[in-house]
């Protein structure tokens, strides 16, 4: 387990993207762990880089995330299978790999899963159930992907709910303090036995936000690579020059045209380095987290901290995905 300070944005320095300066030796010259940490950095720091702009934020591999209902405990009869176990309800995410918004690798060795009755009661306990309150919808499907909403109607999908809690699931970067190694005590101590942690290992936080605020104007969604605005533009402009990249039909000069003003325009940096929240990332949100999914908890139609019994619908789709080379190879014919 990551403790308290590992988890912080702080603790990690590729947070703030630091100027890349790479430490210089000479033969006699005294050495100190800062000097290996800032090693570190710098390699970590331009691979993140690279694979931020090169890539983006988003699912490289796996990560599907499916809704699991609950199973009650039942014993197995003559004949039949072995007893099988109790299980609640979750959100479950499947194995996979993705980047986050800063380019840091964030890999799931295993499925990991949200339970959604626990979650739901925390949400109804905090400030008496408002956020909740505040993320219930009446047709949730225009917040979702044209995909999940095709799908949804089809024969034996699960439907989309008249009344839902929207919620995101977002996967976050953190370090976790693996082993233990002799060292020198540090600071006004006098210990034989001082030990300090040998190891970091690149983990992970799965987050359930509930998302409000949204409507037809917002969706909340992640912007889709190049999202822009020139200067002087307008957001309908915008929109229109961002979507001769999206066809194929288009004039071949205003494809063009329109790539390479995202590219020339595409560079952003904040003052302190941090990344800036993007519509994906609700207020107290890491905004290094990548959104992997979103879901809909039906509730009562007059009462939103009251689940209906209906299940969870799960939308894959509206993340963004980062195929590699040979993926991409052959969905272009070659």
């Amino acid at each position: 387990m990551s403790s308290t300070a590992t988890r912080a944005t702080t603790a990690d320095p590729i947070y703030h993207q630091p100027m890349a300066e790479r430490p210089v030796y000479a033969t006699g010259m005294l050495l100190d762990a800062q000097d290996f940490l800032d090693e570190q950095t710098y390699h970590r720091g331009r691979l993140a880089r690279a694979l931020a702009f090169v890539a983006g934020g988003g699912t490289l591999a796996g990560l599907r995330v499916v809704h699991q209902p609950s199973v009650e405990a039942s014993e197995g009869g003559p004949g039949e299978d072995d007893d099988v176990a109790a299980r609640p309800e979750e959100i479950r995410v499947e194995a996979g790999l993705a980047l986050d918004r800063l380019g840091r690798l964030i890999e799931l060795p295993r499925a990991a899963c949200l339970r959604v009755a626990r979650w739901f009661e925390a949400e109804r306990a905090r400030n008496g159930g408002d956020g909740l309150l505040q993320a219930a919808y009446t047709t949730p499907e225009r917040f979702l992907s044209a995909r999940a909403v095709a799908e949804a109607a089809m024969p034996g999908a699960v439907p989309v709910p008249a009344r839902a809690v929207v919620a995101d699931v977002l996967l976050r970067f953190v370090a976790c303090p693996r082993g233990l190694s002799p060292a020198f005590a540090a600071g006004p101590f006098d210990a034989l036995n001082a030990v300090s942690v040998s190891r970091l290992r690149d983990a992970h936080e799965l987050h359930l936000v509930p998302r409000a605020g949204l409507d037809d104007d917002f969706n909340g969604l992640p912007l889709r690579a190049g999202a822009t605005t020139l200067p002087g533009e307008t957001e309908a402009e915008a929109l229109a020059r961002e979507a001769a990249m999206d066809n194929p039909a288009a004039n071949a000069d205003e494809r063009r045209a329109a790539l390479q003003d995202a590219v020339l325009h595409g560079y952003a940096r904040s003052d302190d380095g941090a990344p800036e929240p993007g519509p994906e990332h609700a207020v107290g949100v890491d905004p290094s987290a990548v959104f992997i999914a979103r879901v809909l908890i039906p509730v009562d139609a007059s009462d939103a901290s009251v689940r209906n019994g209906d299940a969870v619908l799960v939308d894959n789709f509206a993340r963004r995905f980062l195929p590699g080379a040979g993926l991409l190879s052959r969905w272009n014919g070659l």
